[in-house]
């Protein structure tokens, strides 16, 4: 690798380390994850629990679907507060203007959301452990499926937060774009969660796969096209 294109990934490597720490430090200061956003997956689970409760045995069998809905509902509520506060206070209008690298506003962006949401999926796992009785046969499997889904939703929301920072509807328009293109990774999620619950753990991988495929292009797509959506925002 040349010279030039190792400083130019140093850069964004740089870049992308201001970014996720000033989404850190903001989340620090309001707290929203853990006073808001944490209570709501939380109640998500409880209202699931009394929903179902009556047949145990199908609370146990739904208990990976049940934890990504959770974490679904709790990505999209985290995503419009973040976005929006950024678009109210000008931050992303700052971000443009500056001489930060387009992709590494991007990857610190991810950065910021996949700590949050990996935070939120530690107490959703100690949830449905909790509230179903349910615990994984795969603990290995249940922790890259983790990783591997919290890419792909972070970049997701990364990608289409921005598009609709700026649009007075996108309360309402980011879970429209959102929903089509988390739908691939929350239904491998779901199935590799399933088998790392069931001790299937061979059949568990191959979702993995997929599921780290899809996190891996929506990666490549945020980082080449991010650029011009922060322009149009």
């Amino acid at each position: 690798m040349s010279d030039a294109r190792l400083a130019g990934v140093s850069g964004m490597l740089r870049d992308a380390a201001l970014v996720v720490g000033k989404d850190l430090r903001l989340e620090w200061r309001s707290r929203v994850i853990l006073s808001q956003v944490v209570p709501f997956a939380l109640l998500v689970l409880v209202l699931f629990a009394f929903a179902l409760d009556p047949d145990r045995r199908i609370l146990t069998e739904a208990t990976p679907g049940l934890f990504w809905l959770a974490v679904l509902f709790s990505t999209l509520l985290a995503l419009q507060r973040g976005f929006g506060v950024e678009a109210a206070d000008g931050v992303t209008d700052a971000l443009r203007l500056s001489a930060l690298d387009p992709a590494g506003i991007f990857l610190g962006k991810v950065a910021g959301i996949a700590v949050h949401l990996l935070a939120l999926e530690v107490v959703l796992g100690i949830g449905v452990t909790i509230f179903y009785g349910s615990s994984p046969s795969g603990p290995l499997l249940l922790v890259a499926t983790c990783l591997a889904a919290t890419a792909g939703l972070a970049a997701i929301g990364s990608i289409y937060g921005v598009l609709a920072a700026g649009m007075r509807v996108r309360d309402t328009l980011l879970p429209l774009l959102v929903l089509p293109m988390v739908a691939p990774v929350l239904i491998a999620a779901t199935e590799a969660f399933a088998a790392a619950y069931r001790d299937a753990s061979g059949e568990g991988w191959r979702w993995f796969g997929l599921l780290a495929a899809f996190a891996c292009l929506y990666l490549a797509i945020g980082i080449f096209a991010f650029d011009p959506l922060l322009e149009e925002s």
